[in-house]
Formats: C-alpha cells, sequence, structure tokens
C-alpha cells in the first residue's frame, strides 16, 4: 500500500478545500457535545433515583429534573444533527461543483481514455461516502470520544476497580477493529473503482440503445451487464463479511465485560461495599461507552472507504487543465489561417498526422479530402483545439492559435458535423447552447437564423414551435431536421470560421438539397474547411486537400487534382462518373 493511501492527509486537505461553513460546524459540534454532557448526568440522577427509592421518598423535583435533561437532550440533539448534515452536504455540493468545473475544462483526450459514466460515478457516488462521513460518522466519533472520556473520569471517582476492570476491553477491541479496518480500505477501494467501471458501461449502452436493439445485442449486453453486476455482488458481499465480524465480536467483547461487570458488582452490593444505584449508574455508563466503541469500528471503515474515494477525487481535481483557459481575445474577421508543419499523434509510436503545412485566405472554401484514416478528422481537431499539435504550430494572420484564449477562438468557430450533436431540451435551448446571454436573444432572432437554415417550415408545424422537446440526443427530430437546427446555430454565432464534417453525408436526395441550400448560404464570406466523403459537395472549393497516411500528397482545385494526382482520379471516377 502506498504512502498516499496510509495518509489521511490528503482527505483533510481536500475537505478544507471545500470552506467548510464553520459557523454551522461549530454550533453542530457544540450542540453534540452539551448533547453528550447533558447525557453524561442521566446515570447520576437514576443512582439519586433507585438509591431513595421508595413511594413515599420519590421526588418530584428530581423526576422533573430528569424529564427536563431528556427533553434538552432531544432538542440539541436535533438540531446539532441538522446542522451537521448541512455541513456534509455543504461540503460535498462544493466538492461536486470543484469536479464538475474541472470535468469541463479538461482536455478531449482525457475523455477518449476514461468512459463518461466513470466521470459520472466519481462525482456522484464516491463524493456520497465523504458525504457520509462527515455528517453522520464523524459527529458520533467525536461524540463517542466525549461521552467515552467523560464516563470513564465519573466511573473512576465512582469505582476505580471496576472501571480498570472494564478497561481490559479497550487492547481487545482495538486489536480486532485495525486488522478489519486495513481489509476494508482495499475491500472499498476496489468496490469504487468497479462502481466506476460499470456505471460507464451501462450508461454507454443506453445512450446507443437503438444500436444495440438494432443488433439484436440484448443477449450480449445482458449478460456483460450481468458479470459487472456479479462483481460489485462479490464485493459487497467482501464488504458485509467485515461488517458481519466486527458487529458480532464488538457485542461478544462488550457483552463479556458486562456479565464480568454485573457479577463483580452484584459481589459488591451483597457486601454493602456498593450501593444498588451506583451499580445501576455504573452499568448506564458502561451502556454509554459501549455504543461509541461500535459505532467507532463503523466510523474507521467509513474513513477507510472515504480516504478510497478522496484519492480518485483528488486525482480529477489535480489533473492539468485543457490549455489556453487563459489568453489574448482577438476578432479574426479577414485573416488568413495558416498551418506550419504540423505532426500529431494520439501516442508516440503512432503518428496521425506528419508535416502537414497549407494556408487558407479569408472567404476561401478548403477541402480535406483521402482515405479513410488518413487524418482528416484530426486536422479538424487540431483546427478546433481540442488537441494540440506534437510539432509545429497554427496561426491566424501572425499570431499562433495557442495565444488566444479557448473561449474567444471557439466562439468564433461553427461547426457542422455529421450526426449533428443535440443536447436534451428544446429547440429554442439547442439555437442558443454556448451563448454566454441566451436569454438576450429574441424570438425574432430565432426565426430570423431558422429562417436562412430553412429551418422555420417544420419548427412552426410543431404545436410549440420553439419550445418543442427534441427528446435526448435530438432523438425526436429527423435528420435532416437536426442538422438545419445546427445550421440555424451557426448562423445565430455569426462564425468568422466554418468547419463542416461532410454535413449533408448521412441525409436523403430530399433533406440534402434544402441542407445543402442553407450551407451554401451558410458559407458566404466566410472561411470554409470541409471534410469530404463525396467529391460532389467539394468539387467548386477554392483549395482541395488530398491527405493519405497523414501526408498531404496533392493540393489544387478539382481539376488540377484530376489532372496531377492519380487516387484523386480514380476517386472522381468512382464517384462522379
Amino acid at each position: 500500500m502506498t504512502q498516499k493511501q496510509n495518509s489521511i492527509k490528503p482527505f483533510i486537505s481536500l475537505i478544507l478545500s471545500t470552506k467548510i461553513p464553520k459557523l454551522a460546524l461549530s454550533v453542530g459540534l457544540i450542540g453534540s457535545i452539551i448533547t453528550t454532557l447533558v447525557g453524561l448526568t442521566i446515570p447520576l440522577l437514576t443512582r439519586e433515583l433507585v438509591d431513595g427509592f421508595s413511594v413515599d421518598s420519590l421526588s418530584i423535583w428530581l423526576i422533573v429534573l430528569i424529564g427536563v435533561v431528556f427533553i434538552v437532550q432531544a432538542v440539541l440533539d436535533g438540531v446539532s444533527t441538522y446542522l451537521l448534515a448541512y455541513t456534509g452536504q455543504r461540503v460535498v455540493a462544493k466538492m461536486r461543483e470543484m469536479m464538475w468545473h474541472k470535468l469541463l475544462r479538461l482536455p478531449v483526450s482525457y475523455f477518449d481514455q476514461k468512459a463518461s459514466g466513470e466521470s459520472v460515478s466519481r462525482v456522484v457516488n464516491d463524493t456520497g461516502i465523504v458525504k457520509d462521513l462527515i455528517s453522520q460518522h464523524f459527529p458520533q466519533f467525536i461524540t463517542g470520544i466525549i461521552t467515552i472520556i467523560g464516563a470513564v473520569i465519573i466511573l473512576l471517582v465512582m469505582d476505580w476497580k471496576m472501571t480498570l476492570l472494564m478497561l481490559i476491553s479497550v487492547p481487545v477491541t482495538v486489536g480486532i477493529m485495525v486488522p478489519l479496518g486495513n481489509k476494508m480500505s482495499k475491500i472499498s477501494r476496489g468496490l469504487q473503482d468497479e462502481t466506476a467501471v460499470f456505471t460507464g458501461q451501462i450508461q454507454q449502452t443506453l445512450s446507443e440503445i437503438r444500436l444495440m436493439k438494432a443488433s439484436n445485442a440484448e443477449t450480449a449486453e445482458g449478460s456483460k451487464g450481468k458479470a459487472g453486476i456479479h462483481t460489485l455482488f462479490t464485493y459487497g458481499l467482501k464488504e458485509m463479511r467485515i461488517f458481519a465480524l466486527i458487529g458480532p465480536l464488538i457485542y461478544l467483547v462488550m457483552m463479556a465485560v458486562i456479565v464480568v461487570i454485573i457479577g463483580y458488582g452484584g459481589i459488591r452490593v451483597a457486601e454493602g461495599s456498593m450501593t444498588t444505584g451506583s451499580l445501576v449508574a455504573f452499568l448506564l455508563y458502561l451502556f454509554q461507552i459501549v455504543f461509541p466503541i461500535t459505532s467507532f469500528a463503523m466510523f474507521f471503515t467509513q474513513l477507510q472507504k472515504a480516504k478510497g474515494a478522496t484519492e480518485r477525487i483528488i486525482d480529477i481535481i489535480e489533473l492539468p487543465l485543457e490549455d489556453g483557459q487563459e489568453g489574448m481575445q482577438m476578432d479574426i474577421t479577414d485573416l488568413p489561417v495558416r498551418v506550419e508543419n504540423v505532426s500529431f499523434a494520439y501516442q508516440e509510436d503512432e503518428p496521425i498526422l506528419k508535416n502537414v503545412s497549407f494556408e487558407a485566405q479569408p472567404g476561401d472554401m478548403i477541402a480535406f479530402a483521402g482515405p479513410s484514416g488518413g487524418g482528416k478528422t484530426t486536422m479538424f481537431g487540431l483546427l478546433e483545439r481540442f488537441y494540440e499539435p506534437t510539432d509545429g504550430r497554427i496561426f491566424i494572420g501572425n499570431t499562433p492559435i495557442t495565444a488566444l484564449s479557448m473561449n474567444s477562438w471557439r466562439s468564433q468557430i461553427g461547426y457542422v458535423s455529421q450526426d449533428s450533436s443535440m443536447m436534451t431540451g428544446t429547440i429554442r435551448e439547442n439555437l442558443c447552447y454556448g451563448l454566454e446571454a441566451p436569454e438576450d436573444i429574441t424570438d425574432e432572432q430565432l426565426w430570423q437564423v431558422a429562417e436562412m437554415a430553412y429551418a422555420a417550415p417544420f419548427i412552426k408545424e410543431f404545436p410549440k414551435g420553439l419550445d418543442t422537446e427534441v427528446g435526448e440526443r435530438g432523438v425526436k427530430l429527423s435528420g435532416g431536421q437536426r442538422q438545419r437546427i445546427a445550421i440555424a446555430r451557426a448562423f445565430l454565432r455569426d462564425p468568422k470560421i466554418l468547419m463542416m464534417d461532410e454535413a449533408t453525408a448521412s441525409l436523403d436526395s430530399q433533406s440534402e438539397g434544402i441542407v445543402q441550400e442553407a450551407l451554401i448560404r451558410l458559407m458566404e464570406g466566410r472561411t470554409t474547411f470541409i471534410i469530404a466523403h463525396r467529391l460532389s459537395t467539394i468539387v467548386d472549393s477554392d483549395k482541395i486537400i488530398f491527405i493519405e497516411n497523414g501526408e498531404i500528397t496533392g493540393v489544387g482545385t478539382h481539376r488540377e487534382l484530376v489532372e496531377s494526382h492519380g487516387l484523386y482520379r480514380e476517386f472522381a471516377e468512382q464517384q462522379l462518373t
């Protein structure tokens, strides 16, 4: 086990970084402490009641005092429990904010390697474990310590011999808890990891439910899910075995102590060296000690789980942010885009792009063509700054695009892809998605861009118009409708640079014609980059860049490449004749 896993410092540092609500925590803890101290007086009052017990000698004031003590204890306990739970919820809410803020600003490469469901599990499940520790187990631990110290001091004053006899159980209890706690730490860490993996698997399956059903993959996915559930079941059983050992063993030790104390105390009472009330009080204090010791076992096992969860949370929080969070604001209108000697590899030994250079003048239409896997989509990723080049640089005018803030750069780029991604919500929300002040966008503006994208006719057919729900990933709309909304969204952003990943490739001929007209209107006066799967869409481009195996093997107009580039000519003959 590493030093990081053994140390509690990362856990404490993480909790402190959430800016704990000190007033609520302080009042809650003080209330718990007062509740505990008040509770310590109950056995003493009971002793007085028992030792002076007879119908004639019953003290009304003593009974009233005991009743008041119970009421005060109950009220304080309720208030302190709420305040401590509030503290735990606030800490976890802040922790989740920190993680969500970080996840949204991590580079795309992180999500290439991690399933989204796994990250969701870290934000929801792992922080929940920390919340339970702070709001439930930690207050019990603090009050338990106070109860034990207070009870032991009172018991030592009452009868030190019986107290020492009782304290024999302490080393036995510690000897049971420490090894079981360490084992629980390993099990809980594995359980959290498996939970994250399982969450990622089911989220991916459900997000691609149509593919799963169309492929008749219910049985295969059922088996995969069953295997994940069985793994969680196995870890859960391992965890429960530890709890099943801790509880009965602690109970066995405590019951043995209680029997010994009752036996020894009974002898003392019979001899007359101890009153019956003192024995009753002693037993009540003993019970006050037993319950916290039992809860300590739960606290330490929960602490081990929280430390494991904390490691995963800290791993995410400490990840480096996507480059370009800071940078200059710059208007890129009428500036050329220049790519100089750019190379890129997702992994060092697998280059995707090699020494790519080209220039796009303002208003040019630049198309990327070539075999699948050649690097066209990767080039788009570099232009969009989803990734940074391994070598070389990209300029806007004479300024490297890395000098601009990510917000400034991306706000001036419009992207229309094949699948026209949409968020769950309304058409209005999707049109305004990502804008800094969507509430300032008027219906008139929305209908204007919808008209420009030829989307207005079908939107008007919906009873709720712009407030029509599109469903998850826009499932309630057709492919052509989603594309036209994506184009309308691009119009609303008024981008200086337009990037299109063959936006009509997956449409039927009728929808393609309408969308193509909308795209032509959108491209007017803008520098446009197109990934071409069908050469018919790029024959009028100002420049076609042919990429094979990550290298540019031809640059020119359609006519020039047909004459000079063998593979392009072969593509053209297959598709255009």
